[in-house]
């Protein structure tokens, strides 16, 4: 991402008038979409296959991908530029993401327990401390809630991210690009290392689990946010950018077909390592377009809330469907797999609203008010304030 620091922010008529976590409208939405691909994934892996979309969403476990893109995106884009305690903004995003696990986490384990299966204490401690990520034990990744082994991933990328924006490299447009392309090496380097590895379940959880590996994926998102909030210009449009990732899973149905996923190099693994870039185009190409006050599809009202509810949709759309494949079992035929996909979609969609309006949404903001709070010093008459040592130096929406 090759651009010049003392290039000018993009111009904005109605940036002024937009606050909050929505101030880039379409990402929220597009939040919504990786959500979607997830659920399908697991629908298609789980309960049975529906032609052509299971095929386009068999490695739909990228959507998390796109999370930890995102992620590191949004932070950068907020906080740059702001002088905000490290201890500030660890509050904050603790207050973003643990009540919400907690509450899941406890349903996951009632329906565990509901179908008779033992949950490991140990598993259900580490999930609630956010380390289970770090163990490479299934049981204790998958023991409390199975979808929540991202969270021990952000909770790392959180505890890190004070100490990104003190990167000297990140400070300009030179810096930054290599910096994309180190992490793109990296990511390539590590699936190509894989293959010394011969344990299956060892290189799956180094792969997809392992919170340093997928870190890479985050300071990409990290750069790719700077980029975008100091002026860069991508030169990917949104449509090309949104053609690009389904050119690419696309691309894994061949793949799919010549080399079966407990091989390295399968596309599994590949699909979510190597889809970082990709995804950080169209997370910088949406971006654009909400600068420039474009129409994108992704922002209207019905978008933007189920963006919002995105977060508890994926957090509860497995307790769900594994609730109900207790309940029916696997489907048979076409048409009972297709009414239980639309069943488990309705169902964990209207259960992920309500988790929003009622825990995660009042209870983050339950608590960002009793902990620690940023103290407001006016800005220099220069622009924003510089960051410092022990603040967070970023800007604009992940408040």
């Amino acid at each position: 991402m090759r651009a010049s620091s003392a290039r000018q922010p993009i111009p904005t008529t109605d940036r002024a008038g937009l606050s909050g976590r929505d101030r880039l409208p379409s990402l929220t939405g597009l939040r919504f979409w990786a959500a979607l691909i997830v659920v399908l994934y697991h629908l298609s892996r789980q309960v049975g296959e529906i032609p052509w979309i299971s095929e386009a969403t068999w490695y739909g476990r990228s959507g998390v991908t796109f999370f930890f893109v995102l992620s590191g995106f949004v932070l950068a884009w907020t906080y740059d530029g702001q002088r905000v305690p490290a201890k500030v903004f660890l509050w904050r995003r603790f207050a973003r993401i643990w009540p919400l696990l907690v509450v899941t986490s406890a349903a996951s384990v009632a329906v565990w327990i509901a179908i008779g299966k033992e949950v490991s204490t140990k598993a259900v401690l580490a999930t609630l401390l956010m380390v289970h990520a770090w163990v490479p034990d299934t049981v204790i990744q998958k023991g409390a809630n199975p979808a929540a082994w991202s969270l021990s991933d952000e909770a790392w990328f959180y505890l890190i991210f004070p100490l990104l924006m003190l990167l000297p490299m990140l400070k300009s447009g030179r810096g930054r690009f290599w910096v994309v392309v180190t992490m793109t090496v990296a990511l390539v380097g590590v699936w190509f290392a894989s293959a010394l590895i011969g344990t299956g379940s060892t290189r799956v959880w180094l792969l997809d689990y392992f919170p340093p590996t997928r870190m890479l994926q985050f300071v990409i998102g990290v750069a790719a946010g700077l980029a975008i909030k100091r002026g860069w210009r991508s030169p990917v449009g949104l449509p090309a950018a949104i053609a690009l990732v389904a050119l690419w899973h696309v691309a894994l149905v061949p793949w799919r077909e010549a080399a079966p996923d407990g091989l390295w190099y399968s596309p599994y693994s590949a699909s979510q390592l190597l889809s970082a870039p990709i995804f950080a185009l169209l997370v910088c190409a949406a971006a654009q377009a909400d600068l420039r006050g474009g129409r994108t599809g992704l922002g209207g009202a019905w978008a933007v809330r189920l963006g919002h509810w995105s977060f508890a949709w994926y957090l509860v759309h497995e307790i769900v469907i594994r609730a109900m494949l207790a309940r029916y079992g696997r489907t048979e035929s076409l048409t009972t797999t297709a009414g239980f996909w639309l069943l488990a979609i309705v169902i964990s969609l209207a259960v992920a609203g309500m988790a929003y309006q009622w825990v995660e949404h009042p209870l983050e903001r339950l608590l960002r008010r009793a902990g620690p709070q940023a103290r407001k010093d006016p800005a220099p008459s220069g622009g924003t304030s510089p960051a410092t040592s022990g603040s967070l130096g970023q800007g604009a929406s992940a408040k």
